[in-house]
């Protein structure tokens, strides 16, 4: 392991956290973890990190320290808390939070970390691909922050992921993730629709979806998703709860500009109305349930 890397610590060792924390420690990099399951530390360890008791425990050593929970709550609590990040970084660290969170927490974070007086650098590095794109070091990751901090840092985010843009100041990869999670909700929707037409029309879903996905309707939602819709296999990559998340994310964010998003609104509703009927935990390819019910159908 080569000792001019920097070293890292890494909290949040979930869906996404676990396999990217993983390919850091692939590459080379020293990575310290803490998370809240013993089983996600046994893990990292297995796989060559060190396992952590505390957030102070992980980060005092660490020249990056790379934060991936669910939601701003947590990053509040991580970060900003009194046993957290900023608290406990050492002198002159870069925070890089991968979180899917609102811009104004991330604007937060850099100003908490800003009035710290320890020379702390921060990123807010939200991702897409989900688990696959996690495990396959293949995200897409849309950076907020400072130019120089995010050139100094893409050689770690390099290892994570294969299109790497920094959006412009703090909150703007966030914005962009926003955007981004818009995008993916309507267009699973759309498949899911045409999937139930599909089927009820007879015709055979795999070539049906093979010869839609080489076409102009094709993406990359339904080259990551045809096989769930097909096999109605909704272990969760991404799961509905974080999208119905992302969605009131989204709508705040663009109502707080000025920015209609009619078709988004729908969709947001939708997402809200599959979480209430108890499929919070699935993939959110399960739209497809919500269409099923919709038209008619026993949804087991």
């Amino acid at each position: 392991m080569s000792s001019n890397l920097p070293k890292i610590a890494w909290v949040g060792l979930g869906i996404m956290g676990s396999p990217m924390a993983e390919n850091l420690i692939k590459a080379g990099y020293s990575v310290t973890g803490f998370t809240l399951e013993q089983e996600k530390l046994d893990r990292l360890a297995a796989n060559g990190g060190t396992a952590a008791g505390s957030i102070a425990e992980a980060v005092e050593d660490a020249d990056v320290v790379i934060t991936m929970v669910p939601a701003d709550p947590h990053v509040k609590a991580v970060i900003l808390g009194e046993d957290g990040v900023i608290a406990n970084a050492k002198q002159g660290a870069t925070i890089i939070d991968m979180s899917s969170i609102t811009p104004q927490t991330s604007i937060a974070v850099a100003e908490a970390a800003a009035a710290a007086d320890k020379g702390l650098k921060v990123l807010d590095a939200p991702v897409s691909g989900g688990e696959a794109g996690a495990i396959e070091a293949v995200l897409s990751i849309m950076v907020g922050g400072e130019q120089d901090v995010f050139d100094a840092s893409k050689p770690i985010l390099e290892a994570l992921g294969k299109t790497i843009i920094l959006c412009g100041p703090h909150g703007a990869g966030q914005t962009v993730k926003a955007a981004n999670q818009l995008i993916v909700a309507v267009n699973i929707q759309a498949c899911a629709e045409a999937v139930v037409f599909l089927e009820k029309s007879g015709v055979n879903l795999e070539a049906a979806l093979e010869v839609l996905n080489g076409g102009l309707a094709g993406s990359t939602v339904l080259s990551r998703k045809k096989d769930n819709f097909k096999n109605r296999d909704f272990k969760p990559g991404f799961r509905i709860d974080l999208h119905h998340k992302d969605m009131g994310i989204v709508t705040d964010a663009a109502r707080s500009v000025g920015a209609a998003l009619p078709v988004g609104a729908v969709v947001a509703q939708l997402v809200a109305s599959l979480r209430a009927q108890g499929d919070g935990g699935l993939d959110h390819s399960a739209l497809l349930r919500a269409v099923e019910r919709l038209s008619g159908d026993q949804v087991a």
